[in-house]
């Protein structure tokens, strides 16, 4: 059994940190996390993203900022349970707590920290029934490597901070970038919102199109989907993009192509 001052359930950024906290107080501190690293979502889905809303840093990449809080927390070697997914807490009689991770390992601890954030994670699939063929053909669900988009056509399906960051972020490096979302407003940040409006205005080389829908199709030579949070590299070619309130089950075409093995969701 692992034993520890303070327990914290997650090891992200506020997780890390809180461990910098509790060591100028002279307290231990064990981490456990789902993920095989700490960092959470910044290592583990967008370790090349620049961030923007840290202290002291105008800018700074995600996985860089989970390298400098773990440099940060060093001296007061913390512990780490990673890879596994706290499952149960039990608090004793003496009012101390046993948490017990998916895998049967305990740890006993006074107090827990849950920082969590969005819990344990997995990509939010569009439910369409042949998309595993395309999986890391393709359609990808985290973007860890921006480089791998260079020079290419690239749609993001979604209308939050991420995939406003992203699409800004790619029309450095990718030749055209398609961003679709089902809604006539996207719910990230109002200046995010505003840069995606001038970079699409913008007479440059990437451009950024925006198209409105709900629908969903995919295809060997098409891409067009929307509704979730996710980014996808594909052939896409403008012609191939059927616009807005697009209805798929009343047509085979997208564009001026017909296209073959056409699905619908």
């Amino acid at each position: 059994m692992i034993k520890t001052d303070i327990l914290i359930i997650g090891a992200g950024p506020t997780g890390l940190f809180t461990v910098f906290e509790a060591g100028l107080l002279k307290l231990k501190c064990h981490l456990i996390d789902a993920l095989p690293q700490p960092g959470g979502q910044c290592s583990e889905i967008y370790p090349k993203k620049p961030i923007y809303d840290i202290p002291a840093y105008p800018e700074i990449l995600a996985g860089d900022l989970t390298s400098k809080l773990l440099e940060q927390i060093s001296s007061f070697q913390p512990g780490f349970t990673l890879g596994e997914r706290a499952e149960t807490i039990e608090k004793l009689e003496d009012d101390t707590f046993i948490v017990t991770t998916n895998k049967g390992t305990k740890h006993h601890a006074p107090i827990v920290a849950i920082a969590g954030g969005l819990g344990s994670f997995e990509p939010r699939k569009p439910p369409i029934p042949n998309i595993a063929h395309f999986e890391d053909a393709g359609v990808e669900y985290i973007i860890r490597d921006p480089e791998v988009y260079r020079d290419k056509k690239v749609v993001i399906a979604g209308g939050g901070d991420s995939a406003l960051d992203w699409a800004i972020f790619l029309t450095d490096i990718a030749s055209e970038v398609s961003l679709v979302h089902r809604r006539n407003e996207f719910r990230g940040a109002l200046d995010s919102v505003d840069k995606v409006q001038e970079l699409k205005d913008a007479e440059n080389e990437s451009y950024i199109y925006m198209v409105h829908s709900y629908y969903a199709a995919l295809s060997s030579d098409t891409i067009a989907v929307c509704h979730y949070d996710i980014a996808y590299s594909a052939a896409l070619a403008k012609d191939n993009f059927f616009g807005t309130q697009f209805h798929p089950e009343k047509s085979s075409a997208v564009g001026n192509k017909i296209l073959e093995n056409f699905l619908v969701i």
